[in-house]
């Protein structure tokens, strides 16, 4: 296989990775990280990639929940807060409350993090410990009072907000990091995933744009196509996944991902760090 080749190659597969994994609770950041190294794909360029990929699944989003996206300009007459509902400035209130202690943080630790956490033998960890917490949620979780996303209040915003810095680990899970707090702040199964889904956009928008202005420049014309296919792949992977995923949490708990985040610890840990 020549080189252009396996270059698109690894584009298509990583684009797979990053779409199917960001928005299920399994952790996008660890998973590209992990196979990152066992396809040789690492250095500044692959860091630049991941976060470049991260827009593609983040467009998805904005595809899939236009419509709530849509509900959040405000129109005339529009401009005092609302009592309920996810639309206009309380919908934009609620994402703002979310978001806003997850830049904060990511502000003041971003070098510590990028330095200290970004190695397969700190994700394992994180993914150990992110299954863990999903069984002892599920097991222990409150009953929910909110069963749609119009109802949810400021508090339960911020809870999931302060449960997103988490996910600054890699390998914790954005979407497992707010999934669970939504749950344990009151909301049910499938309100939490959809706001985890929604919460996503501003908060990766601003963090994929910070990275990308830092590392634009070690990247040339050349990289264009091969920056394409995987945005393009993250795009549809996570259209795929966003739709089955809310038609399973309306069946399912999420156990079946936390066995599966603890197999591939264990299963990474054992292969490729214990030796």
């Amino acid at each position: 296989m020549g080189t252009a080749m396996l270059d698109w190659w690894i584009a298509a597969v990583m684009g797979v990775v990053e779409g199917v994994t960001e928005f299920l609770p399994v952790s996008s950041t660890g998973h590209l990280i992990l196979a990152g190294h066992l396809l040789g794909f690492t250095g500044q360029k692959a860091s630049c990639f991941d976060v470049f990929i991260q827009l593609g699944a983040i467009f998805a989003v904005v595809c899939l929940y236009h419509h709530r996206f849509m509900g959040l300009i405000p129109v005339q007459g529009a401009f005092k807060f609302a009592q309920s509902g996810f639309s206009g400035v309380r919908g934009i209130t609620l994402l703002a409350v979310t978001t806003l202690p997850a830049l904060l943080i990511g502000a003041l630790t971003h070098n510590a993090i990028k330095t200290y956490l970004f190695a397969p033998i700190t994700v394992v960890l994180a993914l150990s410990l992110g299954g863990i917490a999903i069984l002892l949620v599920e097991r222990f979780k409150p009953e929910p009072d909110v069963e749609a996303l119009d109802n949810m209040t400021y508090r339960q915003a911020l809870v999931v907000g302060l449960f997103q810095v988490l996910a600054m680990w890699p390998g914790i899970s954005r979407s497992a990091a707010t999934i669970i707090g939504g749950m344990l702040s009151g909301l049910n199964r499938k309100v939490s995933a959809e706001y985890s889904f929604l919460a996503a956009v501003p908060v990766m928008v601003a963090a994929t744009g910070y990275d990308l202005y830092k590392e634009w420049q070690f990247l040339s014309m050349s990289d264009m196509g091969f920056f394409a296919t995987g945005f393009i792949v993250s795009f549809v992977s996570a259209i795929l996944a966003v739709k089955t995923f809310v038609g399973l949490v309306q069946r399912w708990s999420l156990a079946p991902y936390a066995w599966y985040r603890i197999a591939v610890a264990l299963v990474f840990y054992v292969v490729f760090i214990a030796h």
